[in-house]
């Protein structure tokens, strides 16, 4: 049978928290292990965590949420690592499904769901730019984030070939993972919802910083640089680096910040194929 390790992030989400907790005990299948990372909170987190059994928690000071998810990767012990971010919701039968499905399709690695979004209390629809994808899905990632690392499953010797999250980015951390994914593995999609994803409130990623895009454009400028890019490939992330840096740009333009907008409107000008170093 196989083994899963659960990763939870958290950062002052008390009242989140054990709401996604809740979540997890009440899984058709529990993980083997539930990891919770408490990235320097102040609140109420330690004790929500004591409420709850068979628990590991580990306190470190705030380091971010790709340093929380690295650090509990490094502890997991299961064969398959998981994660909840914690303001999300697992519905009860997320982690039987998607074991039954390694078991089916045991080709695959990687594999994530659908998921229902709700923002500020209300169920929202999902736009037609965050359609998901399976298999070889590299250039579908190009756009934006599709994979919620809600509802994935990754083998840990997955982290071997593609390594960690990128510490130096304090958002669109997901993004960057999931585009060094893509290129070197196939990836299994499950059209059926088997999480929930909520938004709307203040403490946010997209709330606490301007332009995601420019985040989104540091990642495409690393994977740039992949040796396993094939021409074309290489195109597809050349054109997506100047849609993205277009797009922060005029942000910029529209808030006065004209230093960057200029340095952003560059991103433009090609030289060898490759853009004027930002």
């Amino acid at each position: 049978m196989s083994s899963v390790s659960l990763i939870i992030p958290t950062y002052n989400r008390a009242s989140f928290l054990k709401e996604a907790l809740d979540s997890v005990f009440d899984q058709e299948r529990r993980p083997d292990e539930i990891i919770v990372i408490d990235d320097g909170s102040t609140d109420e987190t330690q004790r929500i965590v004591n409420s709850f059994k068979d628990i590991h928690y580990f306190y470190q000071p705030n380091q971010g949420v790709s340093s929380a998810r690295n650090q509990g990767i490094k502890m997991a012990q299961a064969e398959w690592i998981t994660f909840l971010d914690s303001d999300d919701l697992w519905l009860p039968d997320k982690l039987k499904v998607q074991l039954e499905i390694t078991q089916a399709y045991p080709y695959f690695q990687i594999f994530y769901t659908d998921e229902i979004w709700i923002r500020k209390g209300k169920r929202v629809n999902q736009g037609k730019r965050h359609s998901k994808y399976g298999g070889w899905i590299f250039e579908q990632c190009l756009p934006l984030c599709i994979i919620s690392p809600s509802s994935m499953m990754i083998h840990k010797n997955i982290f071997k070939t593609i390594g960690f999250f990128d510490e130096s980015l304090p958002a669109c951390e997901d993004y960057d993972l999931w585009l060094r994914t893509a290129l070197r593995h196939p990836i299994y999609f499950f059209p059926k919802p088997l999480i929930v994803k909520r938004g709307g409130h203040e403490d946010q990623l997209s709330k606490k910083f301007f332009g995601l895009d420019r985040f989104r454009v540091q990642a495409l400028q690393k994977i740039l640089q992949d040796p396993l890019l094939s021409p074309t490939q290489k195109e597809l992330v050349l054109e997506e680096i100047e849609k993205k840096s277009m797009i922060y740009a005029q942000g910029c333009l529209k808030r006065n910040r004209m230093e960057e907008y200029e340095h952003y409107r560059k991103a433009h000008f090609r030289i060898d194929s490759t853009f004027i170093p930002f």
